[in-house]
């Protein structure tokens, strides 16, 4: 068991992003097409997949519940970095984090000072990490692929290896 935090926009940026929705909606052509893709657009960059498309309403949604990690008792505090999509080093995740609002899996608003501090602190210095060594011997449950889920290590924070998290 852990508890999971999420950034979250703020009210600003919510409000700028309602402007847009309802600019697009009043902007909704009523023809057969429209109507059958339920007002969805398809991408205008290379896309593989002509399905792949968003509704305003998934326009406006998206991004706002971001996970930035996970604490567990025992464990150091666990970060997601979603793959280097919204920041790749320590320096780009805080400035990430101060951009917007910090909420857990409960609902409670954190100060971002104060969940960062939290988030620093948790399990130091010698709290538990899926490193390696620890991995390696979990291999009789995990199998050959081990590796594939061993946390990394960027400017001291550990990082999931994987993007998933309960």
């Amino acid at each position: 068991m852990g508890t999971n935090y999420y950034r979250i926009p703020t009210e600003q940026e919510m409000e700028e992003r309602k402007a847009r929705l309802a600019k697009r909606v009043q902007e909704l052509e009523m023809t057969p097409m429209n109507i059958e893709r339920r007002f969805s657009t398809i991408p205008t960059h290379d896309s593989d997949y002509v399905w792949e498309h968003e509704s305003p309403w998934d326009e406006f949604c998206n991004d706002t519940a971001i996970h930035l990690g996970k604490r567990s008792s025992g464990w150091k505090f666990c970060w997601n970095f979603h793959k280097d999509k919204y920041f790749t080093n320590k320096e780009e995740l805080l400035a990430f984090i101060k951009s917007g609002r910090v909420v857990d899996e409960y609902g409670t608003e954190w100060n971002v000072d104060e969940f960062i501090e939290m988030a620093m602190e948790w399990g130091q210095p010698d709290g538990l990490v899926a490193d390696e060594n620890y991995m390696r011997s979990r291999e009789h449950y995990l199998g050959n692929n081990w590796k594939a889920y061993t946390d990394r290590e960027i400017d001291g924070l550990r990082v999931s290896s994987s993007t998933e998290f309960c």
